[in-house]
């Protein structure tokens, strides 16, 4: 994902992108007792099936964002897709700076709802290079 920070006064003020990798930690109580459990439930002993939880989190952040250029939306600016051209660009504008710190607020309130019942988002933690991250808990 590629973003830039217009108001910043150094070098991430110009479009530049990373290679994010995002951790999301689900908190609830493991399923007991019954080996059948309910349609979309993890089976006994899982919190949520990790494969399920992958589903989500693809479906919900990352098929929106990956190879997305994420702009903060300006009153009055024209679209930047617009002007690219015949270029392909896959352009989200939000309504505030896309730091680490807003795109971590942002991602938990679009998983918000998703998860399966008995489970809720306990963290999130998004990694912008190897050595710098934030971390929101919730």
């Amino acid at each position: 994902m590629a973003h830039a920070l217009p108001d910043y006064p150094g070098k991430c003020r110009n479009i530049h992108g990373h290679s994010y990798k995002l951790f999301v930690t689900v908190e609830g109580q493991p399923l007991e007792g019954h080996c059948l459990q309910p349609k979309g439930t993890a089976p006994e002993g899982m919190l949520v099936d990790f494969h399920q939880l992958k589903m989500i989190v693809e479906e919900a952040i990352v098929s929106r964002f990956d190879h997305a250029l994420v702009l903060p939306r300006k009153e009055g600016t024209e679209t930047p897709a617009d002007s690219l051209g015949g270029y392909q660009a896959k352009v989200i504008m939000l309504d505030f700076p896309p730091t680490t710190e807003n795109l971590l607020v942002h991602f938990a309130q679009l998983l918000d709802g998703r998860l399966p019942e008995g489970t809720r988002l306990y963290a999130l933690k998004l990694y912008e290079t190897e050595t710098s991250c934030g971390e929101l808990i919730l």
